[in-house]
């Protein structure tokens, strides 16, 4: 039986479960999907078969970090891989780009907003791919935790650039979520491959204690065997801070880690929590995705994570060694209105819809340009449910998706226009000459007319852009294009608006629902009369045989009880001060919603240009049920 060079390319002796039956089906020249639990070798799946296809391997990954390090590692092994995204520097994305046109790679990794760029796309109708990896997968499904807009456009990338093979990969995907996820490619059920979730070593602890215990039985947690490594989950940024410093006055080797830091930092600590010079990292979930350290003993959940699918994700960042490790959730009930809050930020009040549906009727022509962020705040509607809203319009058949451009393509000269045009002769000179005269020349920046180069010179715009490209693969000139805009055509204008408006109001209210029932499962499973281990798999569509013998359940033969300690009352002193501050910065009435949403701490568009952050009042009653905080907002007279 063949191992498809696997010691030979990696070094490795035997294949985990699952990654053979996977990688043999995509040597087959089929599709496939992959449901391995977190630290189960997904990769491996599309890194081997990447050595024997003709073709690239694109691999469409939802962070930066999960790239860096999956590119760190095929380095490592002296496999020609390269990523793309926004925080590289000219050179470094220029050699990356044309290393996968002129087939010098075999593994090119892109964010999925990559597909929209209209420079990517050119280059990439330019490449052989033959295999299209989707990580984290679960994110094209809305019945997952993770649902993403932006994925559900990559069945129709995958059509509109011809590669024939695709591999899904996930893992924390309900039956339900794998069964859409693999409809949505045309994935047949005999090519999903789940190796199961239930891990034996490691050992799931519920600790209940009220807000003012935390940090003393996190100390107490920290100091159990077996000892190592750890990673302290938190909700917020402010409060990775604060646990952190005080398990520094403990004596604990620990620090911080939140996208609230600067790049560099953040950096400089995941290297040396995998490097071993850090014990402790205290983190919000920004830590952890695409990290492999084999040998990490205690995940502790300090507070509730947002879903039973997070929870699993995070847990399973322990004990990839095979040995025991310590997997601990220290809870009480007094966080779930914050998780709950998270859910109601994101769905969209009914006038910010109503915005959008009047944006595309008032429209002239069938053509509407959408400049997302300027739309965002103009509707007061955060950028991913905006997104999850335009696929509501496409699947509504009012818009039609096109393509995206770029609105201006400055560029930095750094040859003069005489040597550029004078590599070129005849028609293509003429071309070169027309380019240059409808350009704008700045002290460092040009900015070329690109609809006026098409029309003087009657080329199409991608024949402009595409020279631009060319001068810039050349180091004629440094190419940096600005502003995004996304082209639909409207194909349905006589819709009603009112009616539209309150039909695509209720889809948000159905996902609210059902994501805020996912907290609530989740702490019914922590709750439960029954063996974790096995109330975790069964979530995941796995039946283990026996109880675990090492969960909190199993242990004392007792559900355990998240204390749930009463919030102190709304003071009406406090709200209405609070209102008043908001009412003061707003010029004027705000809808109770936004009200609620300032008082519970909850951002949106309209309240990071209020700069409602620096108000005493923002997040006051950020733990007080929002339905609550609402009603009350409602009724008073201002608002």
């Amino acid at each position: 039986m063949t191992d498809y060079g696997l010691k030979r390319y990696f070094g490795f002796d035997r294949f985990l479960a699952g990654q053979r039956e996977v990688v043999g089906r995509i040597m087959a020249g089929e599709s496939a999907a992959a449901i391995f639990p977190t630290g189960g070798g997904k990769s491996l799946c599309y890194q081997l078969p990447a050595m024997h296809l003709e073709g690239i391997t694109l691999v469409v990954s939802p962070l930066l970090s999960l790239m860096k390090d999956q590119i760190g590692f095929l380095e490592a092994k002296k496999i020609p891989a390269a990523r793309l995204d926004s925080s590289m520097g000219r050179e470094a994305y220029q050699a990356a780009l044309q290393g996968a046109v002129r087939g010098r790679i075999r593994v090119l990794m892109v964010s999925v907003e990559r597909f929209k760029n209209e420079r990517f796309r050119g280059q990439l109708k330019r490449m052989q791919v033959s295999l299209l990896v989707v990580d984290e997968a679960h994110c094209i499904s809305e019945w997952g935790h993770n649902f993403r807009p932006d994925y559900l456009k990559i069945p129709i990338y995958q059509k509109e650039f011809g590669i024939p093979q695709v591999l899904l990969l996930t893992a924390t995907a309900t039956p339900k979520v794998v069964e859409d996820m693999s409809a949505k490619f045309g994935i047949a059920r005999q090519n999903v491959f789940a190796t199961g979730f239930f891990r034996s070593n490691l050992h799931l602890r519920v600790r209940s204690a009220p807000e003012d215990r935390k940090k003393a039985v996190l100390l107490e947690a920290l100091q159990e065997e077996p000892s190592g490594p750890a990673i302290v989950y938190v909700t917020l940024q402010k409060t990775a801070e604060a646990v952190a410093q005080y398990l520094i006055s403990r004596g604990v080797d620990a620090k911080a880690y939140h996208a609230g830091m600067q790049t560099d930092v953040r950096e400089e600590i995941q290297n040396r929590f995998m490097g071993g010079s850090l014990d402790t990292v205290v983190a919000t979930i920004a830590f952890g995705m695409g990290i492999d350290k084999r040998d990490i003993r205690r995940v502790i959940h300090y507070d509730l994570p947002k879903s039973i699918e997070g929870y699993s994700q995070e847990i399973g960042r322990a004990g990839r060694d095979g040995k025991v490790s310590l997997c601990t959730l220290i809870g009480n009930r007094s966080n779930v209105s914050l998780l709950e809050n998270f859910v109601y930020g994101d769905t969209p009040e009914l006038s910010g819809i109503r915005h959008v549906l009047e944006v595309i009727k008032e429209n002239d022509g069938r053509r509407l340009d959408v400049r997302l962020y300027r739309l965002s705040v103009a509707a007061d509607i955060r950028l991913l449910p905006l997104k999850t809203l335009f696929v509501y319009l496409e699947m509504d058949g009012i818009l039609k998706p096109r393509y995206t451009y770029f609105e201006s393509y400055p560029f930095k000269p750094i040859k003069g226009e005489e040597e550029i045009t004078a590599a070129f002769s005849g028609e293509r000179r003429r071309f070169v000459e027309t380019i240059f005269r409808h350009t704008k020349a700045g002290r460092t920046w040009s900015h070329p007319q690109i609809d006026r180069i098409a029309e003087a010179s009657g080329s199409e715009r991608s024949r402009v852009l595409a020279a631009l490209e060319y001068f810039d693969e050349k180091g004629w000139i440094a190419l940096q294009p600005k502003t995004s805009v996304d082209v639909y055509e409207i194909v349905k204008r006589d819709f009603d608006a009112d009616e539209t408006a309150g039909r695509l109001f209720e889809l948000f209210r159905q996902k609210e629902t059902m994501d805020v029932a996912r907290i609530h499962a989740m702490i019914a499973l922590f709750e439960g009369r029954e063996c974790l281990a096995i109330k975790l798999s069964r979530h995941f569509g796995e039946a283990i045989d026996r109880s675990c013998a090492n969960c909190t359940f199993c242990l004392t033969g007792k559900p355990a009880s998240l204390v749930e300690e009463p919030l102190p009352a709304v003071r009406r002193a406090d709200l209405q001060n609070g209102l008043q501050e908001l009412l003061d910065a707003a010029g004027g009435p705000v809808s109770a919603d936004l009200a609620a949403r300032f008082l519970c701490g909850i951002t949106t568009p309209r309240l990071t240009r209020l700069k409602a952050r620096r108000l005493s009042g923002f997040g006051r009653f950020e733990k007080h049920p929002y339905q609550e905080i609402r009603r009350l907002a409602q009724g008073k007279e201002r608002v």
